[in-house]
């Protein structure tokens, strides 16, 4: 097998549906399988999966596990000589499957490959292609400077606006919703970390991945389309809690230890505030409704 797809559902029946269809119109000469990971989903799913597509390996929850577990029980589960964490509220164009596995089967320095991913109106999603979020390239995207001055590379380290989303490149970080990994590389740098629900997860990986030897590539000649945050719409408090304690467990897992003091209490400072103004103004949003 080439490639292990893994898809995690939760309450995205249609959207899920319209994922794994992209995928079995692809046009590729390479094998795969589909392991979908349902979260104990309320919407149907499961049934609709089970009679619309059979020969999806389908893995049910009775619980909510999170996106990082599910995952990793594709993972384990897989047998490909890649994995392909999928979004399930994406749809991929006939060829990036093909695009992307020959891009890493030349390439074999690159532990793991994304390809640009665009949102329903066209646009960029910017967390496609990313710096590490460093306290500093945090404080310049938190604070606005990245908005001020997006050609800039030392206010742009985090989503790495200077750089033109249609060449390639080495970056920090991709994106969970489209990344495909080396399985000899996850047999090194290990599985996702479970610490993370929902966020950050991705971040995390990539982190390990390059600092065990191994090139992350942004690869954007061929897209996928982006159907944001659809499992997450009805819940805006887990959302921006998980949201910013992914920023806490990644700040304390890899940067605590190599600053000061002072420099960690204003990333607490920092996060809290964000996560202070995030809450109020979903509040504020909901009341109004």
């Amino acid at each position: 097998m080439d490639v292990s797809i893994i898809i995690v559902n939760f309450n995205t029946c249609e959207l899920t549906l319209n994922a794994i269809q992209s995928v079995f119109q692809s046009r590729t000469d390479y094998s795969y399988e589909i392991i979908l990971i349902d979260n104990a989903s309320t919407d149907g799913s499961v049934d609709r999966i089970r009679k619309e597509y059979p020969s999806v390996h389908l893995i049910v929850n009775r619980d909510n596990l999170g996106f990082s577990k599910a995952n990793n029980q594709g993972i384990r589960a897989a047998s490909g000589r890649y994995i392909l964490l999928l979004n399930s509220d994406t749809v991929m164009q006939p060829e990036t499957l093909d695009v992307m596995v020959r891009f890493m089967e030349d390439h074999p320095e690159v532990g793991a490959g994304g390809c640009k991913v665009v949102l329903p109106d066209g646009t960029l999603d910017r967390a496609c292609r990313r710096g590490f979020p460093t306290p500093l390239a945090s404080f310049y995207y938190a604070f606005g400077f990245s908005r001020l001055f997006p050609r800039h590379p030392r206010f742009n380290q985090y989503q790495l606006s200077y750089l033109d989303p249609d060449q390639d490149y080495p970056v920090d970080s991709l994106m969970g919703a489209f990344m495909l990994v080396r399985k000899e590389t996850i047999d090194q740098v290990g599985q996702l970390d479970e610490d993370f629900f929902m966020y950050g997860e991705d971040i995390d990986w990539c982190y390990r991945i390059k600092h065990g030897g191994w090139h992350v590539y942004y690869y954007p000649y061929t897209t996928i389309i982006h159907y944001k945050r659809a499992s997450s719409r009805n819940k805006p408090f887990k959302i921006i809690y998980e949201f910013h304690r992914a920023m806490l467990l990644f700040h304390n897992k890899h940067y605590k230890r190599k600053y000061a003091w002072w420099v960690n209490l204003l990333v607490y400072l920092g996060i809290g505030i964000k996560f202070v103004s995030a809450f109020l103004s979903s509040k504020l949003s909901l009341s109004q409704r």
